[in-house]
């Protein structure tokens, strides 16, 4: 299937299914053994009820993952780098960012915006595991719909290198480490195959389909693979309202028999989508759970939470609250705090937390942390689209307001530099410096069509004038899921007494773009490179 028509197959069903989900049932006796890993140190607190969402920020295509006491999260990232981010948690609830398994999108000059831009492709749905014959985390993706890459880092925070770089295309893949330390990865669309690597994972040595999806469901997609009891599992997702498993009693390559795990669920996101394409964790207590997410645009794709139990004859499903992905449950782990998804960063030290995500790859050269965060010019462009060093950073939702102190003193004629709201339909505050002069200025209609082809580089839409060379540009956004939502800017010339600047934007609700908004911070020439800015703070709050 070509890439023009794949964001269809992830999305054309949404109208056209109808089903039942699964009931809750008893919890069986089906385990996986711990990981035989040294155990995570630090107090936690008494067991708790939780609620969903567990974390408002865009964090789709989740493969989540126990090492010992310890649970991993991978997400996709598709143009953002670094790439492929790691969330940590000790209670499937808190979650905190680790990591990136891949530290550049060392994919082609299109990932560095220079000749090509590679807006809504680089790292789509890709895996996560640990191999403990090792003690080495292994991620696994496809990129492009050309060839498939596997990275390895002994930690997740890193270093993380190319281990391998592999000519078949593992859409969609779900790595499995089995009990024999051999590798096979499930992977595929409506047509489901099971490939086996070599011992050192350089190489495909075995691949055979395993299941067809019938006509009646559609598509599958988004594999994630398992072995629970002796039992192989391939968890499919029918995108964007369904969820199916495969189980074999025979081996990986089946046979396999499928069953419906939901479909046309009730999400516990009012406005938001049915809970679908995640994965299935089991805790050091022995429960189950699976972490799935629901379209939730303006803000993207957000994960939710839910006990699982099993049936007598080896089948997961979710328990339910009045027929629905419940709202809260009661939590089997005490809760353990973790750092926050929101506070303030001031870049302090020479490389940047793992919350931030550059729009591409950025030009290393042309920025620098330490005692705030310095960006030079790096793309002579009128095109935000275009401009290198965009640093973004994903919104929390529902509603949250991001400031950043800006000190232009620095900043060139034809410079622009400043705060946005940023998707495929894009707004901006910040300072326009022209004749020696600079201005605050609020910028909407910024756009790009379906091929992610620029079709608006913005306009004027309010401006003042301003003394000094600092001001204090804010950012406020409602993401929550259905219906278009306003996001609106302001300044401050102290830091403490904010002005509205310009009118209210609209964010999108559509869907292809795949990422939600994010807030960006951002400084491009129009004129000529040599222009800077500095960022001694970055600040994100809910009310």
């Amino acid at each position: 299937m070509s890439w023009l028509q794949l964001p269809l197959s992830r999305r054309g069903l949404l109208t056209t299914a109808t089903g039942l989900a699964v009931v809750s049932a008893t919890p069986g006796a089906h385990a996986v053994s711990p990981a035989a890993v040294p155990t995570a140190q630090g107090p936690a607190g008494p067991l708790a009820a939780f609620t969903n969402p567990v974390l408002w920020q865009d964090f789709a295509d989740i493969d989540i993952i126990r090492v010992g006491d310890t649970y991993y999260y991978s997400a996709s990232s598709m143009h953002y780098s670094p790439g492929a981010p790691i969330l940590r948690s000790y209670d499937l609830v808190n979650w905190e960012f680790a990591g990136h398994s891949l530290p550049s999108l060392d994919f082609g000059a299109k990932y560095d915006l220079n000749g090509g831009r590679g807006y809504v492709r680089g790292v789509w749905a890709s895996s996560l595991a640990y191999r403990r014959s090792n003690s080495t985390f292994y991620w696994l993706g496809q990129i492009d719909f050309a060839r498939t890459y596997l990275y390895t880092a002994r930690s997740v925070e890193g270093p993380w290198n190319r281990h391998a770089e592999l000519p078949q295309v593992y859409y969609d893949a779900g790595l499995l480490v089995d009990d024999d330390d051999s590798l096979y990865v499930a992977y595929g669309n409506t047509t489901i195959s099971v490939a086996q690597l070599s011992a050192d994972g350089r190489s495909q040595i075995r691949n055979q389909q395993v299941f067809s999806t019938p006509s009646s469901i559609g598509t599958l997609e988004g594999a994630r693979f398992y072995k629970i009891n002796g039992r192989y599992y391939i968890f499919l997702t029918r995108p964007a309202n369904g969820q199916y498993i495969l189980q074999s009693t025979s081996g990986p390559f089946g046979p396999y028999t499928l069953r419906q795990v939901l479909l046309d669920l009730r999400g516990p996101v009012s406005g938001g989508g049915v809970p679908h394409q995640g994965g299935l964790v089991q805790t050091q207590n022995g429960a189950w759970f699976y972490m799935a997410f629901v379209d939730a645009y303006p803000g993207g794709r957000i994960p939710v939470l839910a006990p699982v139990s099993w049936t007598g004859d080896g089948w997961p499903q979710i328990q339910l609250v009045g027929g629905a992905w419940g709202a809260s449950y009661d939590s089997s782990l005490p809760a353990r705090p973790v750092a926050p998804m929101t506070g303030a960063d001031t870049f302090d030290g020479a490389t940047l937390k793992p919350k931030w995500e550059w729009n591409h790859n950025p030009d290393n050269s042309r920025w620098s942390a330490g005692g705030g965060l310095t960006l030079r010019t790096a793309t002579v462009t009128n095109d935000l689209y275009w401009a290198r060093n965009t640093l973004t950073h994903r919104i929390q939702g529902p509603t949250s307001t991001a400031t950043i102190e800006l000190d232009f003193a620095e900043m060139r004629d034809g410079d622009r530099a400043g705060l946005a709201l940023l998707r495929d339909s894009s707004a901006w505050i910040g300072v326009r410096r022209d004749g020696g002069a600079a201005r605050v200025v609020m910028v909407n209609g910024l756009t790009m069509d379906t091929n992610w082809n620029t079709t608006g580089t913005g306009s004027e839409a309010a401006s003042t004038t301003i003394s000094g060379t600092r001001v204090w540009l804010r950012a406020q956004a409602d993401i929550r899921p259905g219906a278009p939502r306003p996001g609106t800017f302001s300044y401050s010339t102290d830091g403490t007494t904010f002005t509205r600047l310009g009118p209210a934007f609209t964010m999108g609700n559509n869907w292809q773009f795949f990422m939600g908004y994010r807030y960006a911070i951002f400084n491009y020439a129009t004129q000529a490179l040599g222009g800077s800015v500095r960022v001694p703070r970055f600040d994100l709050s809910t009310p």
